[in-house]
């Protein structure tokens, strides 16, 4: 695994077989981060935000393709390389999927017809696709970026979850979702569950009940909590402790805040309680995180 940090921003690249890569972005500085990285026309690209936004540019600035939160953007092209030149903006996470075409082929040799630019006629075109991200895709997304699991066996969930990624992806038949959750065939719902993450996250210090938030997005409390779960994977308060715990590490990654600091901005009365929460979460005190950052 290659990682690399920059200010509060991190870039993760994970090695799932020969020619075949997840890239984990992910810039939570108040600044645009450039990110650059070397691919060529024999690889196929997928990206995915999950929130913020991101400009891709090539041909020394002549040409942009741009990918906004919960959408995602497919590249390949055999007669032209198309180098990673990504801008991103502040506040913005994105996934990306880089693997050769010819090992992206193996996963569809016999099903290739499925998809429109496996086909003979299209194999030398170039071929870029932008299409919004579905909730079950934003799921596995949200288990990509945060999990919480032994080094032992990280790697392997990460390559079940790329591998599951890509088959969600393709995934046309219509009704696949209907079966599994009917709840997500309505959008409007989708919409309104996504609108209670961002409520409880700008919030995160002070968050509503379960009642007000239902009330504030127009949603009975079951639906609320049954749609969360299903988009987000967990229930909208363990959801919310991740990312609270997530943003804690990050915040005493910079050095600029001391551990009392850090407790309050996300909630925390007592330093006691945010220290209890932290060890539950990640194993260990933020003082001693802090401590072994700096012996890195």
């Amino acid at each position: 695994m290659l990682q690399k940090n920059v200010a509060q921003g991190s870039y993760d690249e994970v090695l799932i077989e020969s020619g075949f890569y997840v890239l984990k972005i992910q810039n939570d500085t108040a600044d645009f981060q450039k990110l650059t990285r070397e691919i060529d026309s024999s690889f196929i690209q997928f990206h995915f935000c999950l929130k913020g936004h991101a400009k891709f540019v090539f041909n020394e600035g002549r040409y942009a393709l741009e990918v906004s939160e919960e959408n995602s953007l497919l590249l390949y092209n055999t007669q032209l390389d198309l180098p990673m030149n990504v801008m991103l903006d502040p506040n913005s996470w994105m996934v990306s999927i880089v693997m050769t075409i010819r090992k992206f082929h193996s996963l569809f040799s016999k099903e290739a017809h499925y998809i429109p630019f496996l086909s003979p006629e299209n194999q030398e075109k170039k071929y870029y696709s932008q299409e919004a991200v579905s909730p079950a895709i934003a799921v596995v997304l949200s288990q990509i970026m945060n999990y919480n699991l032994h080094p032992s066996v990280k790697e392997l969930y990460i390559h079940g979850k790329v591998y599951e990624l890509v088959s969600l992806y393709f995934n046309r038949t219509t009704d696949a979702d209907v079966e599994q959750c009917p709840f997500l065939v309505d959008e409007d719902n989708v919409r309104r569950i996504r609108q209670a993450k961002e409520i409880i996250i700008s919030q995160m210090a002070e968050p509503p009940s379960l009642q007000a938030l239902a009330e504030e997005i127009g949603l009975p409390l079951k639906k609320l909590k049954e749609g969360f779960k299903q988009i987000y994977g967990d229930s909208v308060y363990s959801f919310l402790f991740d990312y609270k715990m997530e943003h804690a590490r990050r915040l005493l990654e910079t050095g600029q805040n001391n551990v009392n600091e850090v407790g309050l901005k996300i909630g925390y009365s007592t330093a006691s309680h945010f220290i209890a929460a932290f060890k539950k979460k990640y194993g260990t005190t933020p003082k001693k995180y802090v401590m072994s950052l700096a012996n890195a």
